[in-house]
């Protein structure tokens, strides 16, 4: 089926990046030179939230511009890629943990289509994403651990050629964020928690990030999960002895860490 391939998982952070020449995006292009060619790209964004779990099934894609105040250039950004249906039908076969769906009326949107911009520019890779289920029970979301053990049905997918990223941020937090200043100095707790997930994952300590609520500061670095749920989705696809390496570390804006590693 060709060369397995790495699991990513990227800090995107805000949508000025789609068109900013910073540390952080030209770290992107140089890591996608390295990367090995996929057959095909398995995107787990943390801006397709659902009721349910779904891929998508297009066979072209549009960019979704889910952004609202930013300036009129990034509206004008496409990535023209095309979807790959057959794996995201095969993928959705690999989950036993809950049903999946197909859906033909999403597309890519800017926690996916941002990061492949600089990563893949060509927009020459078919791309598929899958959605996280933010389904509400008695105000609660899903538990961590359910979708810890659905991503580990998803681990055939890198031996038939398909790179799994997951994009989110390991601290977002938009309440607290210095909106003037992409280089504002970050913010104590901020590092802290970053830190604490940094050396869980180097130790692989994945009951930690699963349990992230007893780290320092977890309150405060993760108000909601929805950017934080990407993450589980990378770590739950590392196998045993796969080395993890981080590709960039950083803040932007004081409350959001944009630490990038790869698996493998």
């Amino acid at each position: 089926m060709g060369e397995k391939m790495p699991v990513l998982f990227v800090g995107h952070g805000s949508p000025m990046n789609i068109v900013s020449d910073n540390r952080f995006t030209r770290s992107l292009a140089a890591w996608g030179k390295r990367l090995p060619r996929p057959r095909a790209i398995l995107s787990i964004s943390a801006h397709w939230l659902t009721d349910g779990t779904f891929v998508g099934c297009m066979e072209k894609p549009r960019t979704i511009h889910d952004f609202y105040g930013f300036p009129r250039e990034l509206y004008t950004k496409d990535y023209p890629c095309s979807g790959a249906p057959d794996e995201a039908e095969f993928a959705a076969g690999l989950v036993r943990k809950a049903p999946v769906g197909c859906r033909l009326d999403w597309g890519l949107d800017h926690g996916t289509w941002s990061v492949l911009l600089h990563l893949f520019p060509r927009a020459d890779i078919p791309v598929f994403q899958l959605s996280l289920d933010y389904t509400f029970n008695d105000w609660n979301p899903k538990p961590l651990r359910h979708h810890y053990e659905l991503a580990k049905e998803l681990a055939p997918l890198r031996d038939r050629g398909v790179l799994i990223i997951g994009s989110g941020n390991i601290v977002h937090n938009l309440g607290i964020i210095d909106f003037e200043n992409v280089d504002a100095e970050p913010l104590d707790w901020a590092l802290e928690f970053d830190e604490e997930v940094k050396t869980a994952l180097i130790s692989r300590n994945d009951t930690s990030l699963v349990g992230y609520e007893e780290l320092a500061s977890s309150a405060l670095a993760v108000p909601t999960l929805d950017h934080y749920l990407p993450l589980i989705y990378s770590i739950a696809l590392r196998e045993q002895g796969e080395p993890l390496t981080f590709t960039h570390e950083g803040f932007q804006h004081a409350s959001i860490s944009m630490r990038c590693f790869q698996i493998g």
